[in-house]
Protein backbone atom coordinates (compact mmCIF):
# COMPACT_ATOMS: atom_id res chain seq x y z
CA UNK A 1 0.00 0.00 0.00
CA UNK A 2 1.56 3.38 -1.10
CA UNK A 3 1.88 6.17 1.41
CA UNK A 4 -1.38 8.42 0.53
CA UNK A 5 0.07 11.44 0.15
CA UNK A 6 2.70 10.45 -2.69
CA UNK A 7 -0.22 9.01 -4.90
CA UNK A 8 -1.18 10.98 -7.97
CA UNK A 9 -4.66 10.82 -7.46
CA UNK A 10 -4.29 11.98 -3.68
CA UNK A 11 -1.94 14.97 -5.34
CA UNK A 12 -4.50 16.35 -8.09
CA UNK A 13 -7.51 16.04 -5.06
CA UNK A 14 -5.61 17.80 -3.20
CA UNK A 15 -4.61 20.70 -5.23
CA UNK A 16 -8.26 20.99 -6.12
CA UNK A 17 -8.83 21.46 -2.64
CA UNK A 18 -6.21 24.37 -2.58
CA UNK A 19 -7.52 25.67 -5.68
CA UNK A 20 -11.31 25.31 -4.56
CA UNK A 21 -10.40 27.25 -1.00
CA UNK A 22 -8.14 30.14 -3.00
CA UNK A 23 -11.05 30.32 -5.13
CA UNK A 24 -13.87 30.93 -3.35
CA UNK A 25 -12.13 33.75 -0.40
CA UNK A 26 -13.18 35.97 -3.16
CA UNK A 27 -17.00 35.27 -3.75
CA UNK A 28 -19.49 37.42 -2.60
CA UNK A 29 -21.21 36.80 1.02
CA UNK A 30 -24.42 35.87 -1.18
CA UNK A 31 -22.17 32.86 -2.43
CA UNK A 32 -19.24 32.14 0.14
CA UNK A 33 -21.51 30.91 2.49
CA UNK A 34 -23.66 28.40 0.56
CA UNK A 35 -21.93 27.41 -2.70
CA UNK A 36 -18.53 28.59 -1.97
CA UNK A 37 -18.84 26.52 1.31
CA UNK A 38 -20.56 23.35 -0.36
CA UNK A 39 -17.69 23.68 -2.61
CA UNK A 40 -15.03 23.03 -0.28
CA UNK A 41 -17.25 20.68 1.95
CA UNK A 42 -17.03 18.56 -1.31
CA UNK A 43 -13.17 18.82 -2.07
CA UNK A 44 -12.50 17.88 1.61
CA UNK A 45 -14.81 14.93 1.60
CA UNK A 46 -13.58 13.82 -1.64
CA UNK A 47 -10.21 13.99 -0.58
CA UNK A 48 -10.74 11.62 2.68
CA UNK A 49 -12.73 9.19 0.56
CA UNK A 50 -9.35 9.46 -1.47
CA UNK A 51 -7.84 8.28 1.62
CA UNK A 52 -9.93 5.73 3.11
CA UNK A 53 -10.08 4.04 -0.27
CA UNK A 54 -6.09 4.08 0.29
CA UNK A 55 -6.03 2.63 3.82
CA UNK A 56 -9.18 0.03 3.27
CA UNK A 57 -8.90 -3.46 2.56
CA UNK A 58 -9.41 -4.28 -0.92
CA UNK A 59 -13.06 -5.46 -1.05
CA UNK A 60 -13.66 -1.82 0.35
CA UNK A 61 -11.71 -0.23 -1.52
CA UNK A 62 -14.23 0.67 -4.68
CA UNK A 63 -16.98 2.08 -2.25
CA UNK A 64 -14.94 4.86 -1.09
CA UNK A 65 -13.61 5.44 -4.97
CA UNK A 66 -17.18 5.59 -5.70
CA UNK A 67 -17.57 8.13 -3.49
CA UNK A 68 -15.19 9.73 -4.68
CA UNK A 69 -16.37 10.32 -7.79
CA UNK A 70 -19.59 11.20 -6.68
CA UNK A 71 -18.23 13.92 -4.72
CA UNK A 72 -15.93 15.26 -7.86
CA UNK A 73 -19.90 15.15 -9.78
CA UNK A 74 -21.28 17.29 -7.09
CA UNK A 75 -17.52 19.44 -7.23
CA UNK A 76 -18.23 19.72 -10.82
CA UNK A 77 -22.08 20.47 -11.11
CA UNK A 78 -21.32 23.45 -8.33
CA UNK A 79 -18.40 24.75 -10.74
CA UNK A 80 -20.49 24.60 -13.44
CA UNK A 81 -23.34 27.08 -11.43
CA UNK A 82 -20.73 28.93 -10.57
CA UNK A 83 -19.48 30.00 -13.21
CA UNK A 84 -23.38 30.42 -14.73
CA UNK A 85 -24.10 32.67 -12.37
CA UNK A 86 -20.61 34.58 -13.13
CA UNK A 87 -19.25 33.76 -9.55
CA UNK A 88 -16.02 32.74 -10.98
CA UNK A 89 -14.42 33.63 -14.64
CA UNK A 90 -14.18 31.66 -17.85
CA UNK A 91 -10.67 30.91 -17.38
CA UNK A 92 -11.12 30.10 -13.71
CA UNK A 93 -13.84 27.63 -14.43
CA UNK A 94 -11.79 26.53 -17.19
CA UNK A 95 -8.54 25.90 -14.95
CA UNK A 96 -10.75 24.20 -12.44
CA UNK A 97 -12.48 22.05 -14.53
CA UNK A 98 -9.19 20.46 -16.12
CA UNK A 99 -7.92 18.85 -12.61
CA UNK A 100 -11.32 17.60 -12.33
CA UNK A 101 -10.90 15.95 -15.49
CA UNK A 102 -7.74 14.42 -14.67
CA UNK A 103 -8.89 13.49 -11.31
CA UNK A 104 -11.84 12.05 -12.99
CA UNK A 105 -9.62 9.85 -15.04
CA UNK A 106 -7.53 8.84 -12.44
CA UNK A 107 -10.28 8.28 -10.10
CA UNK A 108 -12.35 5.96 -13.00
CA UNK A 109 -8.51 3.89 -13.77
CA UNK A 110 -8.45 3.30 -10.15
CA UNK A 111 -11.39 2.12 -9.65
CA UNK A 112 -11.35 -0.37 -12.48
CA UNK A 113 -8.26 -1.55 -11.63
CA UNK A 114 -10.01 -2.04 -7.61
CA UNK A 115 -12.80 -4.18 -9.25
CA UNK A 116 -10.03 -6.27 -10.87
CA UNK A 117 -7.87 -6.50 -8.05
CA UNK A 118 -11.33 -7.57 -6.20
CA UNK A 119 -12.50 -10.38 -8.54
CA UNK A 120 -9.36 -12.21 -9.04
CA UNK A 121 -8.93 -13.22 -5.32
Amino acid sequence: MALFSELPVYKLGYNLLLQIFHRTVVFTREYKYTIGEKLKNESTELLLNIYKANKSKKENRVQFIELARQNLEVIRLLLRVSKDLKIIGIKGFVALNIEVEELSKQLVSWQKYAVGAHTND
